[in-house]
């Protein structure tokens, strides 16, 4: 059988230097330290990645031999980049210093039992996908070291993600779950279980607790994960960042968030360089997160110069001041040692680290693939090439032989138990804090009531309103707040940003913690919110709802970085570990939110099909045709009500600001847990019309339909929802023709039948019903009201106001769209179509 010579990683004894040779050792040493990884041998195979020549030529002498073994043997460090001399130093001491594997024994054991479990599944279940880790196995005892030094650091809890390679092998060999329960997945019982839903098992999450060698415990979580292989990044760094709310002080040190690419994701896909982008960010740090890329150096079929514009998959992450240990996985000492080392220097600095194994693939991407038809030569030698169990067997001169056949053993009988298995294991275990809380369909009960009594929304506005003593607010401000103290006394109607911070007020008195973030969420993209005040001679910064009361929950409101996709990821994961948490994601304009539509798709609206997962995430999409243009206008309510399917998820367009407070108060009261889709007004946010009195505020909650108790004996109704009806509404006044009814439809999913067939009904003479929108016929709501406001309708005839259908959402033109808008409504209040 051919063996591998495997690179040693004990450096030689460091010879002593004279001071007349310091100067001239230090010179040779920063040579190796900017470039030995240019020249460092790390593919396994010897086929990929040839030594390149540094910038800066190094000298010839016992100086760069020493350098040499250091720099450019199995581990390539990147670091000088790093501009603080603190964690520059820290790193070369690390590297520099003498190294022994102490652990011999148990890196084998790992590395035995990864490529038996493999085996195993090759045999019992051949040509089924399984995403195989042979060729990475080195993996294992690499998470084994890394849970093992950050235990003894202080961490209790790992939330982490992968994609689909090797996740089994992790699931078994060191989350801790029973390999049995990964045979039962391949068996595949009890199909009807999950008919419509479920997923398959290389995408599934698990939990277990991690034992180290002396005792300690990490609780490990291994969250769910689509195909969109970094789609999981931001939603992980959320999900650390809630479970280290909930910790307090010493949060980040005790959670330890962790993430296992591929190296073709880690290189192509652009929601993981905007997750990297959140990592040092005030509202997003997480005290580091170790980066991992599991790097087989192809792609599917891809090649490396295919799949990177550079040497490395990992050069994307040179954007940021972080050090990158490139590591031969054939060289199981090397890889625990810069499992140490980066397990430290996250707890050191608190800072993120790039792990980058490199290694192969032994088998196609997928186990049905065949590799040789496009990397015929790298897997001619691959065929030949002996597991790394058996070179590290060899090298440290241990016969493992008994091992192997106790292991075989374990996993078969494991196997055979599988094949008598009559039900699906579940593999994760839900936190406690989740016990309130159910999905499904709502429960047949009643509704908790969201109004506040006056002396209560008064005494919320004190505090809204007040700031400390000397600080200066600026005179729009100023005018803003005194308005608001009129709104809280009964003096004003509330407008929909005085609405909305009253009921966040609320909520936090109560103790409920509120989380608001997205792009210039702060202020308001439409000067609306002003949830922080900032003095206008300091910048000191000030935020009321930090001030409302003693014990109150906790408040955050973060001003996003330019992203969508990875900054609403962040905040399903947050949701997804504070269920009794208010967290909202809103978007600059609701157009913008397709950049986040794998976020939408993948986890808001098909998690808890797939995985049974509970999420109660609120997204604010600001919506309404304004004459702005294709992507000013638009939030595209029709992709979500074509989502929405088995209650998973819940769509509202609130047409008055006291509305938006209890749905606001509603999605936190409430223990059904699901996302909520809210379309918010921009240019209603302060109009007459969708302003409301203290007394609406009052009233007991959110009603799905607004019904019309203005018309008189109408001889049609028009049912719309959002902007348009109050444009309706204003136009009828003029005219001053009250023979039309307006009904609205606030909440579109879970459609309200029984309230819209009520709404109805209190006008009978109505000879026809028209359903209007502003949207195009293709888009809005038209496709998914319209057979259901037919089946409502009964006998009466159903007809439609809407702008024509249409590639682009909206015109580019202020006076095309005011001519539109004004057909619409010409149409609407005297002949449908």
């Amino acid at each position: 059988m051919p063996t591998k010579t495997l690179t040693p990683t004990k450096p030689p004894t460091k010879p002593t230097t004279t001071n007349n040779d310091s100067a001239t050792r230090e010179a040779t040493f920063d040579i190796f330290r900017r470039w030995g990884y240019l020249q460092a041998s790390l593919d396994p195979l010897g086929q990929y990645l040839p030594p390149e020549p540094f910038p800066t030529p190094a000298p010839d002498g016992a100086d760069s031999e020493e350098a040499r073994r250091y720099y450019c043997g199995s581990i390539g460090a990147e670091f000088m980049h790093i501009p603080s001399p603190e964690k520059r130093a820290w790193i070369q001491e690390q590297l520099e210093g003498d190294y022994t594997a102490h652990n011999t024994a148990r890196i084998l054991t790992g590395l035995i039992r990864a490529d038996i479990f493999e085996q195993v599944i090759q045999q019992r279940y051949l040509g089924t996908k399984r995403f195989s880790l042979e060729g990475l196995t080195v993996l294992v005892p690499f998470l084994d070291q890394v849970f093992t030094t950050s235990a003894d650091n202080g961490v209790t809890r790992s939330v982490f993600a992968m994609s689909h390679r090797g996740r089994l092998n992790v699931m078994v060999n060191t989350i801790g779950r029973a390999s049995e329960e990964v045979f039962t997945k391949f068996e595949d019982v009890d199909p009807r279980s999950t008919m419509g839903g479920g997923d398959v098992k290389y995408h599934t999450g698990a939990t277990g607790d991690f034992i180290t060698p002396n005792g300690k415990s990490i609780h490990l979580h291994l969250a769910s994960n689509p195909s969109h292989l970094e789609a999981v990044d931001p939603v992980i760094m959320g999900r650390a960042r809630a479970y280290q709310e909930r910790i307090g002080k010493e949060g980040r040190q005790q959670v330890l968030p962790l993430i296992i690419h591929g190296d073709a994701a880690f290189a192509g896909q652009g929601i993981w360089a905007e997750t990297l982008n959140l990592a040092s960010l005030h509202g997003y740090n997480v005290g580091g997160t170790i980066q991992v890329i599991v790097n087989n150096l192809l792609g599917f079929t891809a090649l490396p110069e295919e799949s990177n514009s550079s040497r490395f998959a990992s050069d994307l992450a040179k954007r940021l001041p972080i050090p990158i240990f490139h590591v031969n996985a054939e060289d199981p000492e090397a890889v625990v040692r810069i499992a140490v080392l980066a397990a430290n220097y996250r707890h050191t600095f608190g800072s993120d680290v790039v792990v980058d194994l490199i290694g192969y693939r032994r088998h196609g991407h997928s186990e049905v693939d065949d590799p040789t038809v496009t990397q015929p030569r790298r897997y001619a030698i691959i065929k030949d090439h002996p597991q790394l169990y058996k070179l590290y067997a060899e090298k440290i001169g241990v016969d493992p032989s008994a091992e192997i056949t106790a292991v075989q053993q374990e996993f078969l009988e494991d196997q055979k138990a599988a094949t008598h298995a009559d039900h699906k294991p579940k593999m994760h275990t839900l936190p406690d804090y989740w016990a309130p809380y159910y999905g499904g369909a709502l429960r047949s009960v009643p509704p908790p009531r969201t109004g506040l009594d006056a002396a209560e929304i008064t005494s919320l506005t004190t505090a809204l309103t007040t700031v400390p003593e000397g600080f200066h607010v600026h005179p729009k401000v100023e005018k803003l707040l005194a308005q608001r103290v009129e709104m809280g006394a009964g003096k004003k109607p509330f407008d929909y940003g005085m609405a909305e911070l009253l009921a966040y007020a609320s909520l936090l008195k109560s103790g409920t913690p509120v989380r608001l973030t997205g792009q210039d969420s702060q202020r308001g993209t439409f000067n609306q919110r002003h949830s922080v005040l900032i003095d206008i001679e300091t910048e000191v910064r000030y935020s009321p709802l930090n001030n409302i009361a003693p014990n109150q929950g906790r408040w955050e409101v973060y001003n996003s970085m330019l992203s969508e996709a990875a900054c609403l990821g962040y905040e399903y994961g947050f949701s997804r570990d504070f269920p009794e948490a208010l967290v909202l994601w809103e978007a600059q304009f609701g157009d913008f939110a397709n950049g986040a539509q794998i976020i939408i798709d993948q986890f808001l609206a098909a998690g808890e099909a797939k995985w049974g997962l509970l999420c109660g995430l609120v997204l604010l999409l600001p919506h309404g045709y304004e004459g702005q243009g294709p992507e000013h206008s638009s939030a595209r309510i029709e992709r979500y009500l074509q989502l929405a399917a088995q209650n998973n998820i819940q769509i509202a367009q609130p047409s008055t600001a006291a509305q938006y407070f209890h749905l606001l108060r509603r999605q936190s009261l409430r223990l059904w847990r699901k996302p909520l889709v809210v379309f918010t007004p921009k240019s209603m946010l302060r109009h007459p019309d969708a302003m409301s009195s203290i007394e609406d505020l009052g009233k007991d909650s959110f009603q799905n339909v607004l019904p019309d108790s203005e018309a008189q004996n109408p001889r049609r109704l028009l049912v719309c929802t959002g902007k348009i009806g109050h444009n309706l509404r204003v136009e009828r006044a003029k005219r001053g023709d009250m023979s039309v009814g307006i009904i609205f439809i606030e909440q579109l999913y879970p459609w309200p039948e029984a309230e819209l067939r009520a709404a109805l009904e209190q006008h009978p003479g109505a000879a026809e019903i028209v359903w209007v929108q502003e949207e195009p016929a293709n888009m809005g709501a038209l496709s998914f009201v319209l057979p259901r406001l037919k089946r409502v309708a009964g006998d009466r005839p159903v007809l439609t106001v809407k702008r024509t259908a249409s590639a682009s959402p909206a015109t580019g033109s202020a006076k095309a769209h005011e001519m539109e808008e004004k057909t619409l409504i010409d149409l609407a209040l005297g002949h449908g179509s």
